[in-house]
């Protein structure tokens, strides 16, 4: 139980779990008087005043409210789930319910069937998404069902499939089947290569051992990629913060708390850095290759070092999918970023969620400021717009996903 200090009408009262301290004078108090020169009574006496006990040093539960000094709130403190403030800033809103310009977008996994398609395309026409790609199309006959179900609709110019390859269990001769089975699902139709978080992280070899993304027996897979002149799109690592332990200084506390499985601290876990040096070298070692790293590459939330990788990579592109909390945190330093790497972005989603999308539009074209995020378990803190040039904002919502995916419908972006 807390102990506070109370006064009534210049009396103090004392108990078992009262300390008894007479009110400091509003002058003292403002001016962060030391707690023995807030000793002195007030006058006249006032109404009820009541204050916690100031301690010299931090303490669990406490904040410091002076220079050394810290004290913990007299209310019960809201749960992290449950402080909502409203902000009482008064700023410009400029909502922006449809993109500026058509919009590709690189990263979904929203399977288009022929029961949800004219659902799909009137969210979609209302955001200004012209086509959505599925990352998730899959292999064999399953993605040859997907692409015939897409070929045979009413939209075959809205929607398109990347394939995947299934990375358990590699041994010796892996590589070259699933190259043989790449250039057969690029034939059925899919027009690139998906590669989920699970290389390198949680894919094993057949003797055990973790499987590297650039383990040597997976170089034909990128190399019929470049052959058949579709790009790979590989999600390597996490968040930085997700190989943290989730202690209250992790700005990210709140996701680890509630996904377990996106908790990648673990002592028999790849750490960061090593995953994303294995995913540079193996870019590196196919120049012939065009990949796509989705969410930025995990460097959003360092944009010099996001520059450095694209400057040492030049077959690499990045989608900017997820990530969007840490471009309207930095909406400064994002547009001269976007700017200068204008032909190297591409944009995506990657969940499909209507009611989320325009947040992106907005901090892309607008330059509003202090606006919430869609998901408070990403970021607690607020987006500001960055207020991106025309011309930047057609390279990145579809003139980039055309000239690195050849795949992709050519006609209506004219915008």
């Amino acid at each position: 139980m807390r102990l506070i200090h109370l006064t009534l009408a210049g009396t103090v009262a004392c108990g078992a779990f009262v300390a008894c301290t007479a009110a400091p004078d509003q002058e003292s108090a403002e001016q962060g008087a030391t707690p023995a020169e807030a000793t002195t009574p007030a006058s006249p006496p006032g109404p009820l005043q009541a204050q916690t006990e100031v301690f010299p040093e931090r303490r669990p539960g406490t904040t410091e409210v002076r220079p050394g000094q810290w004290r913990a709130p007299e209310f019960e403190p809201p749960s992290i789930l449950d402080y909502r403030p409203n902000s009482m800033l008064v700023t410009e809103e400029n909502l922006v319910p449809s993109a500026r310009f058509p919009v590709i977008d690189i990263h979904s996994h929203q399977q288009a069937t022929a029961d949800n398609m004219d659902r799909l395309i009137d969210e979609m026409d209302a955001m200004n998404v012209q086509v959505l790609v599925n990352l998730s199309g899959r292999s064999g006959e399953e993605l040859r069902e997907r692409v015939e179900t897409i070929r045979n609709g009413p939209y075959p110019d809205r929607f398109r499939v990347f394939a995947n390859v299934d990375f358990g269990g590699v041994g010796p001769g892996f590589g070259e089947q699933a190259a043989e089975q790449l250039r057969r699902d690029v034939e059925a139709g899919a027009i690139g290569l998906k590669v989920f978080k699970s290389l390198g992280m949680t894919n094993l070899k057949l003797d055990g051992t973790r499987l590297q993304v650039d383990d040597p027996e997976l170089d034909p897979v990128w190399a019929m990629a470049g052959e058949m002149d579709i790009p790979v799109l590989i999600h390597t690592a996490e968040p930085p913060a997700f190989f943290i332990e989730a202690d209250y200084a992790n700005e990210r506390w709140l996701e680890l708390a509630l996904f377990p499985g996106r908790r990648n601290y673990r002592p028999d876990q790849a750490d960061f850095e090593t995953l994303l040096a294995e995913r540079d070298r193996m870019f590196l070692k196919h120049p012939n290759t065009r990949f796509i790293a989705a969410h930025m590459g995990f460097h959003a939330h360092d944009l010099q070092r996001a520059a450095e990788v694209l400057d040492s990579i030049p077959n690499l592109y990045l989608d900017l999918s997820a990530v969007l909390y840490d471009f309207g945190r930095q909406p400064r330093a994002a547009r001269e970023f976007f700017i200068e790497y204008q032909d190297r972005l591409i944009f995506g989603k990657d969940s499909y969620q209507p009611s989320e999308f325009p947040y992106y539009w907005r901090v892309f074209e607008t330059a509003d400021e202090y606006f919430d995020y869609y998901r408070d378990y990403h970021a607690f803190w607020k987006l500001y717009g960055m207020d991106l040039p025309d011309d930047v904002l057609k390279k990145i919502y579809y003139e980039n996903a055309l000239a690195v995916t050849p795949g992709l419908p050519a006609d209506a972006y004219d915008g």
